[in-house]
């Protein structure tokens, strides 16, 4: 996951101040000597780490910190603000057009950094505000990138706009303004191509397509994985065809995360979204604070709560608050099970959700590598084998019942029989912990209570770690 090496280090760094009880120059200097060593390894940019450890050992040199109660903490504190003006501080989001006109989004980037998603995850961003995105199909060169586009244009329920490789981009883009116009689009999303390198035959056409139509916001895709490479490109690009803001994708790999950390920096340019996975969901808003808390391994718990959000529709909120009161009744039901695995899912699975909770100590690879997948794909399978009077009322299981479970869902009978009797405990459980809120309303989460279908070798649920 990005950003773990980096946040061990600075963990690592934090945790000698901590066992100070009270700070000289000398460990303050020591520790930036550690955090400047991990941000040069982590990629970022050398003039802005060397800014960035002037900048926070400037402020930590002092009276009022260093004589103050808890120096480590106010150090850390001191880091962490640093940190998110280095982002950006504030959070950018893509600019609209008002009153009725139609905003041009030009998707601009290299070839292989995922500006053809990342343009469908956009559209599928828009329809969420109440807009009615069109994207246009403009790369004519890459093979089947027209044919990409329409698929998941389709997953999204936006129209594409195509005419084929035979005309000039800048046609295709008028062209796509003037449909858009006809038939009530309010944006206009120009998927252009990219290509293996910067040269001036792209720059030439992208220039081509802002003199044929006004573009309103100029975005750029690039890979986090590439490292400070992508702040090259992010300051070419800049400064040959000009952008409004950036994207980086594939923040969820094994990238070092310099990228993040230098774009704003370098650039003056704001990152507006990361690209978290390759589902057309996985486009969250970039928040420079939450992002600075998820590197100081301090969680990120708000956006946790969006996607919890998210995941939930409106039709869904009134059944999870139903949900989540029959579970601390103890009526937790199968159908229930199934559904808080869906949401789950929606939410980017267990490891995401755990990675940001502050305060667990373990990094996300030790949280994934304790989930078994296929485990959870047999607990599914057995409950879709079930009835739908044996999904609502877990009371009905009896031998024969079990027996024809196991070989509907592949499983055994002692796999069936630890599954339902795991499930019967969580239940039990989740009723305890219902009747710890007295006569207080409680809605509580509608996810809670599932890790307790894991165990040795078991099943498990969606907390379900295999020891």
């Amino acid at each position: 996951m990005a950003f773990e090496s980096l946040t061990d280090k600075l963990s690592n760094a934090f945790a000698k101040l901590r066992g100070k009880g009270k700070l000289s120059e000398d460990d303050v200097k020591t520790a930036l000597k550690e955090v400047r060593m991990a941000l040069l390894e982590a990629d970022v940019n050398y003039k802005v780490v060397k800014q960035f450890t002037s900048s926070v050992e400037e402020k930590a040199i002092g009276s009022e910190v260093m004589n103050g109660l808890n120096p480590a903490q106010s150090v850390i504190r001191i880091v962490n603000e640093e940190l998110t003006s280095l982002m950006g501080s504030e959070t950018v989001e893509i600019a609209l057009q008002t009153g009725g006109a139609i905003t041009v989004i030009m998707m601009v980037g290299l070839q292989g950094a995922g500006k053809t998603t990342t343009a469908a995850k956009i559209a599928a961003k828009l329809k969420t505000r109440g807009k009615k995105p069109l994207l246009a199909a403009l790369d004519v060169y890459r093979p089947a990138a027209i044919k990409q586009l329409q698929v998941n244009g389709d997953k999204v329920g936006a129209e594409v706009f195509s005419m084929g490789d035979n005309h000039r981009p800048s046609d295709i883009a008028k062209a796509a303004l003037e449909h858009a116009g006809k038939n009530r689009f309010d944006v206009v999303i120009l998927d252009t191509a990219g290509r293996l390198q910067i040269d001036d035959e792209m720059m030439n056409e992208l220039s081509e397509i802002k003199e044929a139509v006004t573009v309103n916001q100029t975005i750029l895709t690039v890979d986090a994985m590439t490292g400070q490479e992508a702040v090259n490109v992010a300051k070419t690009f800049d400064e040959k065809v000009g952008i409004d803001g950036v994207i980086l994708t594939k923040l969820d790999g094994d990238t070092r995360g310099g990228a993040a950390l230098s774009i704003k920096a370098v650039t003056g340019k704001p990152i507006l979204y990361v690209g978290m996975g390759e589902k057309l969901s996985d486009l969250e808003q970039f928040y420079p604070d939450r992002m600075a808390g998820r590197i100081l391994g301090m969680g990120d718990v708000l956006t946790l709560i969006d996607k919890a959000k998210a995941s939930i529709g409106d039709g869904d909120e009134a059944k999870s608050r139903d949900m989540a009161s029959r579970a601390g009744k103890g009526k937790f039901d199968f159908n229930d099970y199934l559904d808080s695995m869906s949401q789950m899912r929606k939410m980017g699975g267990i490891g995401s959700i755990l990675g940001m909770m502050p305060g667990l100590g373990v990094k996300a690879s030790d949280i994934e590598g304790k989930i078994d997948e296929s485990q959870l794909r047999k607990t599914e399978a057995i409950v879709l084998s079930m009835t739908p009077e044996e999904r609502r009322n877990p009371k009905l299981m009896s031998p024969q019942r079990k027996f024809r479970i196991a070989n509907g869902s592949g499983n055994s009978i002692a796999d069936v029989n630890r599954f339902i009797k795991q499930f019967d405990q969580m239940q039990k459980m989740m009723k305890q912990m219902g009747g710890m809120g007295g006569k207080k309303k409680r809605h509580g989460n509608p996810f809670g209570g599932m890790g307790g279908l894991g165990g040795r070798g078991g099943f498990g649920g969606p907390g379900g770690f295999r020891y």
